[in-house]
């Protein structure tokens, strides 16, 4: 049984870095799907794809993994740069403001 250990990126609808901060054990699919010749739709006898654990550490999810004999593979984040403006969002509203409005 084979899983991967990896801490998810943020979603790309929201400039906030929430849901970020835990790390996700997954499994990896380990047999086939199948088209449904009826419905069209796709099956599978592997439900282990379905189950993802939330860990708050790199470290515990490998410890996990390590107890129940899961083969892991860690993959490292890619740390993005913060985007930091001088005044920030609210200094398109703010009354002092010097220049023209831009929008």
């Amino acid at each position: 049984m084979r899983a991967r250990i990896y801490q998810p990126a943020r979603n790309a609808m929201q400039s906030g870095m929430g849901k970020t901060k835990v790390w996700v054990l997954e499994f990896a699919q380990a047999s086939g799907r199948q088209i449904d010749p009826l419905m069209g739709w796709t099956a599978s006898d592997d439900t282990e794809t379905q189950v993802k654990l939330q860990f708050d550490s790199r470290e515990a999810a490998l410890a996990y993994a390590a107890s129940k004999g899961i083969e892991a593979e860690v993959q490292e984040p890619k740390l993005r740069k913060p985007v930091l403006r001088p005044g920030g969002y609210g200094e398109n509203f703010a009354t002092a403001r010097k220049g023209a409005w831009t929008h």
